[in-house]
């Protein structure tokens, strides 16, 4: 193990010939009006998609769920990306990226998103994460803290209520049926790719995770967004109940009618939500997204930004 300049301790893995040259690139055709692009981390080839950079454009880097690319996070980061110099890239092991010479932790893909940003030249960024993605900014928070600006949490997985492990396959089984139907062309080549013994590895390793306290542990402002059809989230009184115990610096928002994969099925509502919570301006509902849902704020916390308005100002 070595240890980083702010203290933290880094996994050092074990090295070949074929780590450093990782899996060979996985082409497809363009998806998206981002540009596809390619970096090499610890010797693995990554995917990313990134978006035009607007003049002074804060960054924002976008963190897909287990077994998952970056594609189904598409829909949300391309509402954003003509106000954010926006990132969506497939963490080593998922999507087009190469492959490490062992599947990577939830810590050590803490440490890839730190290594990603390195490749791009950026100190500092907004992770925006769904599923897995949310304890891997919960992590990449507790061991970079000042490389983060602001952490969005949406439908974040892991912690006591997906325990035991039979118990989160169940919850999972479930939101399959609460998703999209188009989601299945988008998830189903993904989860091939990955592999059933990745999936399971990698979703225990998400129902061990200390969830909850690295949430409570950021000290950013952070917006946690859950969706009222979601059966790998507590329900919203429960995160009201929870959230209230402590106080500290997170705002929780519902999506009415969402289930677990939001970035993907409701992107208008939630880039809504997302841009007022960047300009800390009072989370309500934009009745131009199209569908029936609305987003509405559950909790507060004391330290959280508090919400202006242009009367404000």
């Amino acid at each position: 193990m070595t240890s980083s300049e702010n203290g933290a301790t880094v996994v050092k893995r074990r090295t070949s010939a074929r780590a450093h040259r990782g899996t060979k690139r996985r082409f497809s055709r363009p998806a998206s009006r981002l540009v596809e692009r390619w970096t090499t981390i610890d010797g693995v080839e990554v995917f990313y998609r990134e978006s035009p950079n607007p003049a002074g454009a804060r960054v924002m880097v976008h963190l897909h769920g287990f077994g998952l690319s970056g594609r189904y996070l598409m829909p949300t980061a391309e509402a954003l990306a003509d106000e954010f110099h926006t990132l969506v890239p497939d963490l080593p092991g998922f999507g087009r990226s190469g492959n490490a010479i062992e599947p990577l932790t939830i810590t050590e893909l803490a440490h890839a998103a730190a290594a990603f940003l390195d490749t791009q030249g950026i100190e500092k960024a907004t992770l925006v994460g769904n599923s897995m993605g949310c304890p891997v900014i919960c992590e990449f928070g507790y061991l970079y803290p000042h490389r983060l600006e602001r952490a969005i949490l949406v439908s974040p997985a892991g912690g006591i209520h997906n325990q035991p492990l039979r118990r989160a396959v169940r919850q999972l089984s479930h939101d399959g049926f609460r998703e999209p139907v188009r989601m299945l062309r988008v998830a189903v080549p993904d989860y091939l790719r990955f592999g059933v013994p990745s999936t399971f590895r990698m979703f225990r390793a998400l129902t061990q995770f200390p969830s909850l306290d690295r949430l409570l542990g950021l000290d950013v402002p952070t917006l946690a967004v859950a969706g009222t059809r979601d059966p790998l989230m507590p329900g919203p009184a429960r995160i009201r109940e929870v959230a209230e115990q402590v106080e500290h610096r997170v705002v929780f928002v519902a999506i009415d009618g969402a289930a677990h994969a939001i970035n993907f099925s409701h992107p208008g509502e939630l880039s809504n939500v997302i841009r007022q919570f960047m300009a800390d301006q009072p989370i309500v509902d934009d009745p131009n997204s199209e569908g029936t849902a609305r987003a509405f704020e559950l909790y507060r916390g004391v330290h959280a930004p508090q919400p202006t308005t242009e009367s404000d100002s």
